[in-house]
Formats: structure tokens, sequence, C-alpha cells
């Protein structure tokens, strides 16, 4: 069958009635998606690890050291002289209450949150590695926490 007989054939069939369409509208899964003025809060907290980034990889380490979940202070990790910029994808950002550290008791304080990010590592404006994945970020008495992120060996 030709790609025209098959255009056409597609055709003829939505103008006959044959697609489905669902009445209603769409609506956003329920309770899993974060408050308005938290989401301002997470997206703020990759705008300002991202700013820093611009500034190098010394702004960096300090940006990741303030904003360290205070639950887990001891859990950083060394990143040299790597930088790390961190696009999240916000219609992915969800509400993760089951989440907590890798070998950690309990979870952190806070309302946890996950977020599909795309993340970009440099050294001395090269870029050495993308990926994707996810990221949590915690959100405590009006502020964004994260977890400093390891490079892996």
């Amino acid at each position: 069958m030709t790609v025209r007989r098959v255009i056409a054939l597609t055709l003829v069939a939505l103008s006959a009635g044959c697609a489905t369409t669902v009445p209603g509208q769409a609506v956003p899964m329920g309770g899993n998606t974060a408050p308005g003025q938290e989401r301002e809060i997470v997206s703020q907290y990759f705008t300002d690890l991202n700013d820093a980034a611009a500034e190098g990889s010394d702004t960096q380490r300090d940006f990741l050291r303030r904003t360290q979940h205070p639950d887990f202070t001891d859990r950083t990790c060394e990143l040299g002289d790597l930088v790390l910029t961190i696009e999240p994808a916000l219609s992915t950002l969800r509400v993760d209450p089951k989440w907590k550290p890798e070998k950690a008791t309990s979870r952190p304080r806070g309302s946890v949150y996950v977020v599909g990010v795309s993340v970009r590592i440099r050294r001395d404006n090269a870029t050495l590695a993308e990926q994707i994945g996810s990221q949590r970020v915690v959100v405590l008495d009006g502020r964004a926490y994260g977890f400093a992120p390891c490079p892996t060996r």
C-alpha cells in the first residue's frame, strides 16, 4: 500500500466519524502535584543552582553546602572542579511521600518532591557528560533543600 493510499484512507476514516473523542476536560492528578507556591520555590532552587554554576565550581559548591537538607548535612560529596547545570522538567514535579535517602533510617522533614531533570556536567567550560534522571528537592519552612549530587565512579 502506498503512502498516498494510507493517508487517503486515514482522511476518509476521520471524516466518516471513526475518530473517537472523549467528552470532558483534562484534570491534573489530585494530591500528587506541588502546590503553586512550593512549585515556585522548587523552580527558584534550580535557577539559583544554575546561577551559582555560571559563576564557577567554588560558588556552586557553596550553594550546594548551604542548601543541603538540614537533616543530612553529613551527606555531602566533593565535586572538585566539576560544575553541574540542572534543568528541571517542572511538568513532571510531583510529591514523593515515601522517599528517603539511601541508607537513611527516616524521611527528610518537609514536603519531598521528585522532578525529572537534565544534567550537564562541565569542567573548564567543556561538557564532559549529559544525562537525564530525577532529583529530589524538599520544601521545609518555605525554603528548598536538596541533596548534593555525588559523581559516580
